[in-house]
């Protein structure tokens, strides 16, 4: 009697633990519901990131040509409005941006940046370059400028498609667009 009372008592145990496995129901939605709260936070900060990625090509790109701009009119004492002709060896088209040079007179070269979708969160690039004397020396030489545009094209910003102006011997940049570097 005494063997059989134990096997009831271990059987009695075995069974206990076997209903005390796994989770239960309540368990499982608050892990489902702590998840969904953490991804709705870190899903903005995700595609914004995503965003500035793409803008940082068109970015180094027009900042690229701006330089080669000025290494080109080193070299031929003028500016080019052919891309191929800088020696960069950037595509004029991308999945998100077209790229192209625009020539005033032979001093003037405004580079840009063209969001192909018009409806994206993205935001257009203009570089400008110019050929100025500096004041002390009467030595010319090149100048340049990036700009952004102030707000992304799905926020009513501006396309990258005129000219950058020039004012004092020095480009700046047109309006609705900020300055990032000289």
């Amino acid at each position: 009697m005494k063997t059989e009372l134990k096997a009831k008592f271990l059987q009695h145990i075995l069974d206990k633990k076997k209903g005390e496995e796994g989770f239960t129901l309540i368990e499982l939605l608050v892990v489902i519901i702590i998840i969904g709260i953490l991804s709705a936070i870190a899903l903005p900060s995700f595609l914004n990131q995503a965003n500035k990625a793409k803008q940082s090509e068109a970015k180094t790109y027009v900042g690229s040509m701006n330089r080669a701009q000025q290494a080109f009119y080193l070299e031929n004492a003028s500016f080019t409005s052919s891309i191929g002709a800088l020696g960069l060896g950037i595509a004029t088209q991308t999945v998100n941006y077209n790229y192209q040079v625009t020539l005033t007179g032979t001093s003037v070269a405004t580079n840009q940046a063209i969001v192909r979708n018009t409806s994206a969160p993205l935001k257009s690039y203009l570089g400008g370059v110019e050929v100025t004397t500096q004041q002390t020396t009467n030595e010319a030489t090149t100048v340049a400028v990036l700009c952004e545009s102030s707000d992304a094209m799905v926020n009513g910003g501006t396309n990258a498609t005129g000219t950058v102006p020039y004012t004092a011997g020095a480009p700046t940049c047109p309006a609705n667009f900020i300055s990032l570097a000289k």
